[in-house]
């Protein structure tokens, strides 16, 4: 069995989904190295979480400039996968986290509140599963979502599938 030291401060205590001042991840390094072995958190992991995290936030549409989305589409169909760090870019180094994220916006919502509910989602799920510390989260917002256009791009995208899978 593994010895839990309680004086350990680098590691997070499971709390069932809530979080206090006390039970909060500590910032640690990318690698956490104990008496018993050392974990390493990928790049990619931050960069799932935190493509996770963007997209919970109400007014976001979908991640990922013109292109990201075409292919992600057309990947989607073709794997029935999705791919949840389309629109993100991560660097870690020495524990600490800088994230960029590319958002289409639904029309309506204040751009410049959604940019920030996104920033605090993305550094409280980042700070919260790997105990980073999150310096930055660049958001870009590369459009907004009109009502009439969401049918007309979800009929161009069926249409390029079918045409994909038919060759």
């Amino acid at each position: 069995m593994a010895d839990n030291n309680a004086n350990n401060t680098q590691n997070t205590p499971a709390t069932g989904g809530t979080t206090t001042p006390e039970t909060q991840a500590q910032p640690r390094n990318e690698v956490l190295e104990t008496e018993h072995g050392t974990t390493v958190i990928d790049d990619n992991v931050v960069g799932k979480i935190a493509g996770i995290a963007a997209r919970e936030v109400s007014g976001v549409h979908n991640l990922g400039g013109g292109a990201a989305r075409m292919w992600g589409a057309v990947r989607e169909s073709l794997t029935s996968s999705t791919n949840v760090q389309q629109g993100v870019n991560v660097a870690v180094e020495n524990g600490h986290a800088n994230i960029a994220v590319a958002v289409i916006a639904e029309y309506g919502v204040a751009i410049h509140e959604l940019a920030n509910a996104i920033r605090e989602n993305i550094t409280i799920a980042i700070t919260r599963m790997t105990g980073l510390i999150v310096d930055r989260v660049d958001v870009t917002v590369h459009d907004v979502n009109l009502p009439e256009e969401a049918t007309e791009t979800e009929q161009a995208v069926q249409q390029s599938n079918q045409q994909a899978l038919d060759q």
